[in-house]
């Protein structure tokens, strides 16, 4: 398959050019691309001026000969003639694209389907050529290259394949980079499904101090370690809070829950994704044999960089083996103040008045996902002074900090969220926080710890802030007690924001859909919102990243004799408003008016505040 190398010209540089050259056509699609044809090209088009041309000129004949062409143009550091900023190497891709009459491609590993591209071509040819695979379909493979102008290969490649191919233009840094990674994990899936085993036990150090090496995947390294090692590399840069192994009847698929979305990221064959499932549970000290019960496990490694991130596992049998999902925990999250977790100023000021109480109760509610845990860890690490014992009951605990003293529910000693408060209340704390009150033995018990002191933080599962009050008299609370010890409750939702690379003004906005959303509040002129368009660096989707939403009650004089007069949620949700609290659709809708967010997701995201 491998065909004869194309020579690429790398005579001596002459003298560079004193003078502007005259505008030419795109040359014959032939030939390996040369840095002074591409500074030719740059100053022809008018992306650079004759004195950047020279000054290119100088830079590229001194760069590294092993460099790709347009490398070396881009670590010239050449400005653009008409707004002065530095030609990177992903315009330098997309502007050659143009020149070529080619797609641009920015390689995204999650929708790449690497099942495919070991059968296509070998690593030593796609490496020959500059080439990456990148889809296959039975009428057509798509190519990437780096390379549009030598395209002596392509014949040959469609005798080959029986199919057309389609030629797309990525950067070299992703070509060279995802044919190596791309190919590997390809031969290490089809290495693992034939061995069938899930690794060694002496590699663990190996995968669980990931990247602390620097070596590139090795196709001599157990195969099911390889793949493990590659899920966590790509679900860290893909930003992924969730990690899910899940088997199906024929093949296994690995998701990626990005944003609060599931993406699809890969399939594989079933025994190689029992075999992930058994490497994962190893390493988190799970009962591997064990597989008709569901487990708990977490394990701390690290990312590429260096940073530590903590793995939380749980395992759930299924009708077609056991399914996976990894939680991935950032520490660095905790250390964020309130307005960096997107909280507005009134609310962080009032959050950071409540949270410094000596005594009392302080609820946050939300479903799940919606970023409980990282508000009250973040609230936590700012109140464990070496002045204070802060001592936490949680199920299971989310993520170990060493500035808590952490306790784990453990129901097969009986070991329950009311116990474990309980054996704090003999360790002398000062801050305690309850993972979640979901009785009215653990509720009675927050309250005397709030009565006798304590400062008491924990969890509900409501729709909204006043319904949490509701929900503890609910749960057996007295009324005269709930009024006695409640500080504040915290309401939050967690919803996507715009992408700020392609995001744009929404001119069809619908300004009467908008006042409905937000009624009984009034807008006072209209908002100009931006919509979602969809670029590169958000995978087309127009959204990159969340932020919080928060609706704050603080328990005034009024609302607590409210409570014990007449404990009804509409009359108390009344109040609340009129003391100053913002529900959480009216959080949303300034969120949308300050071009963060769009209307669909804070519709989607928070319940109507007149039901």
């Amino acid at each position: 398959m491998d065909a004869p190398r194309t020579p690429s010209r790398t005579a001596d540089p002459p003298a560079p050019p004193k003078a502007r050259s005259a505008p030419t056509a795109p040359p014959a699609a032939q030939g390996r691309l040369d840095w002074r044809e591409l500074l030719q090209w740059l100053e022809a088009d008018g992306l650079i001026d004759a004195a950047s041309g020279r000054y290119g000129w100088e830079r590229c004949a001194h760069a590294s000969g092993k460099l790709h062409a347009l490398q070396r143009v881009a670590l010239a550091g050449l400005k653009r003639a008409s707004d002065g900023r530095i030609l990177e190497l992903d315009g330098l891709t997309e502007w050659l694209a143009q020149r070529a009459k080619l797609p641009y491609l920015r390689v995204d590993p999650l929708k790449v389907e690497i099942s495919k591209i070991g059968d296509l071509m070998s690593t030593s040819y796609a490496e020959r050529h500059r080439i990456l695979p990148v889809a296959a379909t039975a009428e057509a493979v798509t190519i990437a290259t780096c390379e549009p102008f030598d395209r002596a290969w392509v014949p040959e490649m469609e005798r080959m394949l029986r199919r057309p191919i389609a030629l797309q233009v990525a950067s070299p840094a992703d070509i060279t980079r995802y044919t190596v990674e791309f190919f590997n994990l390809a031969r290490s899936v089809k290495h693992a499904q034939k061995n069938g085993s899930p690794g060694g036990v002496n590699q663990f150090e190996q995968l669980v101090e990931l990247g602390r090496s620097g070596k590139a995947l090795d196709a001599n390294d157990a195969g099911v370690v390889q793949v493990v090692d590659w899920l966590w590399q790509y679900a860290f840069e893909q930003r992924a809070s969730d990690i899910h192994l899940e088997p199906r009847r024929d093949m296994g698929v690995i998701r990626f829950r990005i944003d609060g979305v599931l993406h699809t990221v890969y399939q594989v064959p079933g025994s190689v994704m029992g075999a992930m499932t058994s490497r994962v549970k190893l390493l988190g000290r799970m009962d591997v044999v064990e597989k008709r019960r569901p487990q708990d496990g977490r394990i701390k490694t690290r990312r590429p960089s260096g940073d530590e991130v903590e793995l939380r596992l749980a395992t759930m049998p299924t009708a077609f083996g056991e399914k996976l999902v990894m939680r991935i925990f950032d520490p660095d999250v905790v250390v964020r103040d309130m307005p960096a977790l997107g909280f507005p100023a009134q609310e962080a000021r009032e959050w950071q008045r409540l949270t410094h109480q000596p005594n009392g109760v302080i609820l946050v509610t939300g479903p799940t996902g919606s970023g409980k845990t990282t508000t009250l860890y973040s609230t936590l690490k700012r109140l464990a002074t070496e002045e204070v014992n802060v001592c936490t009951v949680e199920d299971p605990i989310e993520m170990v900090e060493p500035a808590f003293n952490q306790m784990q529910v453990q129901p097969a000693i009986e070991l329950s969220f009311a116990e474990g408060l309980r054996a704090l209340m003999r360790q002398d704390p000062d801050i305690i926080m309850v993972g979640e009150i979901r009785d009215r033995e653990t509720a009675d018990m927050a309250v005397q710890a709030a009565l006798t002191g304590h400062l008491v933080l924990s969890t509900l599962h409501t729709n909204d802030a006043p319904s949490s009050i509701t929900r503890l008299l609910e749960l057996g609370v007295p009324s005269y007690l709930a009024s006695a010890t409640l500080l504040g409750v915290l309401a939050q939702r967690l919803v996507r924001t715009l992408c700020p690379h392609c995001k744009q003004p929404d001119e069809a906005f619908d300004q009467e859909a908008f006042r409905a959303a937000v009624a009984p509040w009034k807008p006072q002129s209209e908002v100009r919102p931006y919509k979602p368009v969809g670029c590169v660096e958000c995978r087309n989707t127009g959204y990159l990243g969340r932020v919080g939403l928060y609706e704050l009650l603080s328990c005034s004089e009024a609302l607590r004799a409210l409570l014990v007069r007449s404990p009804e949620l509409a009359p108390l949700r009344a109040q609340a408003i009129k003391d100053g609290m913002r529900p959480l659709r009216l959080a949303g809708a300034i969120k949308v008016a300050e071009g963060v967010t769009t209307l669909d997701e804070v519709l989607r995201a928070t319940p109507d505040p007149q039901r």
